[in-house]
């Protein structure tokens, strides 16, 4: 064990293990300045497969003790009965209870809509439609064959979403916007909305503006050049929102997702960075892929080490955010944010400019 931040590594599949060990070159204490250990966990199918899922549960565990993660992207086979989400497990195993999306300008990059103020998805980590009981009732492909659903949501993982939502607006002088579909379903999804009220009133200098989740997609190419724009949401809802919102600025490689386990007062104790897009198998082996995502995962992983104390990772996590989005500036990027760099070039650049930074200060 080293002295200084342990970060828990969940190893993935296909371009996503790719772009993680790219990724990870900017953690080297060569580069930072500062002891980082790693501590990897063999998270691709082959090893969930082999180890009936004990490995996603032993990356929990780690991830508790440590309070840091850092995830690449994982496949998620289709077929009934198998290993299924590693998500799901690793969100259960921490008590994750928020998951936070940021969409941001990116630089050297039209967005495809008039944004220029970024935009925070707070979604909700567990419960909702994800993990729900279904199953089918009557003829199998008879038009009478029914399918039906049971979704739950609890006050509690409300509350977090809501309280974090204010908070993380309080701190960026933003907007808590949007909201679940309270007028249709007023016992359900209105649960979410009464905990943003109650957090409305305890933080009344916050902007708070609820509006019915189908307005508020809308809302996005009209409201969204005011301020920054803070919007909590169900499970599901935020799933889509989220995704929408990253290609609205350009690519859905191009920000982080942060998933966030929170104590009794609503503070965060674990936090597992990770790229949001998939494993795209058709990029696998070609050096083309966008790092982006990867990249500012390892800066939100450093930046939740310098809340907890942790010396030199406020520097650490400024140095990898500002060489990341400075080189896309500069015209370093890969083809699908109209660039011709590699994936290896464009971190070769990243880590240069973090080591020329940390050099200096």
């Amino acid at each position: 064990m080293t002295s200084g931040i342990s970060i828990v590594v969940c190893e993935g599949d296909q371009t996503g293990q790719e772009l993680l060990e790219q990724s990870l070159r900017v953690l080297d204490e060569r580069v930072l300045g500062i002891p980082i250990e790693l501590v990897r966990f063999d998270l691709s199918l082959e090893a969930r497969r082999a180890s009936s899922n004990g490995v996603v549960h032993d990356a929990a565990a780690a991830m508790v003790e440590v309070g840091l993660g850092l995830k690449a992207a994982t496949i998620t086979p289709p077929e009934i009965g198998g290993v299924g989400s590693p998500n799901r497990i690793l969100r259960e195993g921490i008590g994750g209870s928020v998951i936070v999306r940021t969409g941001r300008r990116i630089p050297g990059v039209v967005p495809l809509a008039p944004v220029v103020h970024p935009i925070v998805v707070v979604r909700m980590a567990v419960g909702d439609a994800y993990g729900a009981d279904e199953g089918r009732i009557g003829d199998p492909g008879a038009a009478h064959e029914q399918a039906w659903r049971t979704e739950r949501i609890d006050r509690s993982t409300c509350r977090a979403v809501a309280e974090y939502s204010f908070r993380a607006a309080a701190s960026i002088d933003g907007c808590v916007y949007g909201g679940p579909k309270w007028t249709v379903s007023a016992v359900y999804e209105g649960m979410l909305k009464e905990e943003m009220d109650a957090a409305a009133a305890r933080h009344p200098e916050v902007n708070y503006r609820p509006t019915l989740i189908d307005a508020a997609y809308a809302g996005l190419l009209t409201e969204a050049d005011d301020r920054t724009l803070v919007i909590p949401a169900l499970n599901r809802d935020g799933d889509c929102l989220s995704d929408l919102v990253l290609a609205l600025f350009g690519s859905i490689a191009g920000a982080e997702s942060v998933l966030m386990s929170l104590d009794d007062d609503l503070r965060p104790t674990v936090a597992m960075a990770e790229a949001p897009h998939g494993t795209a198998p058709s990029l696998e082996g070609k050096d083309v892929a966008n790092p982006m995502a990867m990249l500012l995962a390892c800066a939100a992983v450093l930046e939740h080490a310098a809340e907890r104390g942790d010396a030199g990772a406020a520097d650490a996590a400024i140095a990898v955010r500002e060489a990341t989005l400075g080189a896309a500036l500069d015209g370093i990027r890969t083809f699908d944010l109209g660039g011709s760099a590699s994936t290896t070039e464009v971190v070769d650049e990243v880590v240069a400019r973090v080591g020329g930074r940390i050099a200096r200060t």
